[in-house]
């Protein structure tokens, strides 16, 4: 792999939906670099500090959400001369986002009073009331035709399909939620799932025109779903509850076919490769040289030298380090917090919050753990490249972690004082983006080999 050197940002950074940008907010500045020379191409100048940017599927536009102010500003690639400013007035801005065709600005007001639809073309406007989230709640189809947005009036929730065209009501149906927490579409459209809060474990299924066509409900009395996810291929539904456990439903009955628990201690017959990472001091004797602290690299321990890390195959039985969430707290860090499927659709990682510093990898053709990577620290992210099977994740170290079927890395970041907190991909695999606490870099990755032999000390 090939890093960049680190760039500064304050705020979020994302690459273009084309790969060909990458957009860093740095304080009231959105800076626009080009993936390839990272020199800024454009540079554009906001009225407040941005706190959130989105590009539109064409890259031509992107917004920037100037929460404090409350306000929307959006630009152009093509015209640096257009802009544009979305103000609420006193219902305030509370989320945006761009509807599929790239000329809609969608924003939610403050105590989601209502979600207004904004045109780029004619600058007409059109209001929904009462949408359940902020942030959440809404979904389009994958053609972008239609988008689905939860509603509550009357103390029920309603889900209120609308065209991306005209952006009349098509449709409205009340689901059976008693607080709705969010929706998704299915991959092929045929399909909404809709799913309650924590307090309340419901996983319902709704045809686009409000047929409930199935109820889930794993057991009653707790905390219930955290995460839900469809597999790419669309025939799979994932769901990790607070219970500790993910379960898998197919498209075609929905019923549960899988449930995989996450154990603290693995025992005994298991097929898995369990990888924990340990450290390996380097001792390199630089007590003749007089270098500067300033050039000391991230990784350097003065009482031990240089430190690397690798993955080290565990002999069974392995236990996981493993936190109790205190009883008197709210939102306890309990359950299938992180989720993703494999772009093949064979493969889906989740990491358990009790047991922060394990990443569980299952086959969904064995239908078992096909790997566990045991880290130092607790993992912050995890990514799966968009073109092929392979995983990335972060801890907050200045090393990366890589998985793939023929094993388990680890790679060190050579930018000195950079630790890995966040990382995205490019939508062509080809590029990753790495996030500090103040600055970020690129990486190159290289395309895996037909048969890979990577080993766990690389």
């Amino acid at each position: 792999m090939e890093f960049t050197e680190a760039y500064k940002q304050t705020g979020p950074c994302c690459f273009s939906p084309n790969s060909r940008y990458v957009a860093v907010a740095n304080d009231y500045r959105l800076v626009i670099r080009d993936t390839f020379s990272f020199q800024v191409v454009q540079l554009f100048s906001c009225l407040d500090k941005i706190s959130y940017i989105e590009w539109a599927l064409d890259s031509e536009y992107i917004l920037c959400g100037l929460y404090k102010k409350p306000m929307i500003q959006a630009w152009s690639l093509t015209q640096p001369e257009w802009t544009c400013k979305i103000d609420e007035g006193p219902a305030g801005i509370s989320y945006a986002r761009w509807s599929p065709d790239s000329r809609h600005i969608l924003t939610t007001s403050e105590f989601q009073l209502r979600l207004t639809v904004w045109s780029l073309l004619n600058t007409a406007c059109v209001h929904v009331q009462w949408p359940k989230h902020g942030s959440k709640g809404v979904a389009f189809n994958q053609d972008g035709k239609f988008a689905a947005i939860c509603t509550r009036r009357d103390c029920k929730d309603y889900v209120n399909l609308l065209s991306c065209q005209s952006w009349e009501i098509m449709g409205s149906f009340a689901v059976d939620t008693l607080d709705l927490a969010d929706l998704e579409w299915s991959p092929d459209d045929s399909s909404i799932v809709v799913w309650d809060s924590p307090l309340e474990y419901k996983v319902l299924i709704y045809s686009p025109d409000g047929r409930c066509l199935f109820k889930y409900q794993a057991y009653e009395c707790g905390l219930g779903v955290k995460t839900v996810s469809w597999s790419p291929c669309g025939q799979f539904l994932a769901i990790g509850s607070y219970d500790q456990m993910l379960r898998v439903l197919n498209h075609l009955t929905w019923k549960t076919f899988a449930e995989f628990l996450h154990l603290s201690t693995v025992r005994a017959p298991c097929s898995a490769a369990i990888f924990k990472e340990i450290d390996e001091p380097l001792q390199l004797d630089m007590s003749e040289l007089s270098l500067d602290e300033n050039f000391m690299p991230s990784n350097y321990d003065a009482s031990e030298g240089y430190i690397s890390v690798r993955y080290e195959v565990m002999e069974l039985p392995v236990a996981f380090p493993f936190q109790k969430p205190p009883a008197d707290k709210p939102n306890p860090k309990q359950g299938v917090g992180l989720l993703a499927w494999s772009k093949d659709s064979q493969y889906i990682c989740t990491r358990n919050d009790s047991m922060p510093t394990a990443l569980w990898i299952w086959d969904m053709r064995r239908l078992e753990v096909a790997a566990i990577l045991v880290q130092k620290e607790p993992i912050r992210a995890a990514v799966w490249d968009p073109t092929c099977t392979r995983l990335l994740l972060c801890t907050g170290s200045s090393h990366l972690y890589m998985w793939t079927p023929s094993g388990a890395f680890c790679v060190c970041n050579p930018l000195p004082g950079f630790s890995i907190s966040d990382l995205k991909w490019n939508i062509d695999g080809s590029c990753l983006l790495l996030k500090d606490k103040d600055a970020f870099c690129c990486a190159t990755v290289p395309s895996l080999p037909e048969s890979s032999d990577y080993s766990s000390d690389d």
